[in-house]
């Protein structure tokens, strides 16, 4: 994506970009610290502090509206596999928040970055190995059914990497295969965040992020199939409203 940038957005870079570092380097030794002697039913929420901090000094700082459609289809206390397409950070930090508590689906290395690993490993992620995609699947399987059985939502990528904002990507088929598996409902997600918070660079843009929340797709008597289809075409048709 090239996109002039106005003086205004390369301010608000510079400046998110500071606080970003020292935010994620003070929240990242001080909240695993304080959840690490917590019960597990606690952890999620202190560690949470920091995604509604740096969502808010985002919006505050780059300049950046965001706008939420179909938050009342967001269930409360009823686990969900939670999906919604891949464009940037942003999303990484709004879903964490969004509904609690969830285990997201993430390649393993994360787990081994400095503070913000140690974060993510008191939140029970579902760390698999990329290069071994039959055994990543059979964990994903078992550990999400695991963990939606506990009362822990599952945070799932379909197109698995990041796109860049109108890069069609295909879905992958895990998160019908969890719903079924599990029979839980399926809660798709879209966004356009990639427009203001662009992946691989430090550069961000004022602007507007549109998110857009469907309605559950329950899993009960239908096919893998069905309820991938389903989940792929309402995801599609919303995300193309959106460019």
């Amino acid at each position: 994506m090239n996109r002039k940038m106005s003086l205004r957005s390369w301010i608000g870079s510079i400046l998110f970009l500071i606080i970003y570092s020292v935010l994620t380097g003070f929240t990242g030794v001080v909240a695993p610290t304080i959840a690490f002697f917590l019960p597990e039913r606690c952890r999620q929420p202190v560690l949470n502090v920091h995604n509604h901090i740096l969502l808010f000094l985002f919006r505050v700082v780059c300049g950046v509206r965001v706008e939420i459609e179909g938050l009342e289809n967001v269930p409360k206390g009823r686990p969900v596999v939670l999906v919604s397409n891949h464009q940037s950070e942003w999303e990484t930090y709004l879903l964490q928040v969004l509904t609690t508590p969830i285990s997201t689906v993430l390649k393993k290395e994360l787990l081994s970055i400095p503070f913000f690993g140690w974060g993510l490993r008191m939140v029970q992620p579902i760390a698999i190995d990329r290069s071994k995609r039959a055994g990543a699947l059979k964990q994903i399987l078992k550990q999400g059914k695991e963990r939606i059985a506990s009362g822990r939502s599952v945070l799932i990528f379909p197109e698995g990497t990041r796109a860049k904002p109108g890069q069609e990507k295909a879905f992958n088929k895990g998160a019908a295969m969890l719903a079924a598996s599990a029979k839980a409902p399926i809660l798709p997600m879209v966004h356009n965040a990639g427009h203001v918070w662009p992946s691989r660079t430090w550069k961000r843009y004022s602007g507007e992020i549109k998110v857009s929340i469907g309605k559950l797709i329950e899993s009960e008597g239908k096919s893998t199939s069905e309820i991938h289809e389903e989940m792929e075409s309402w995801m599609r048709t919303t995300m193309s409203q959106m460019h």
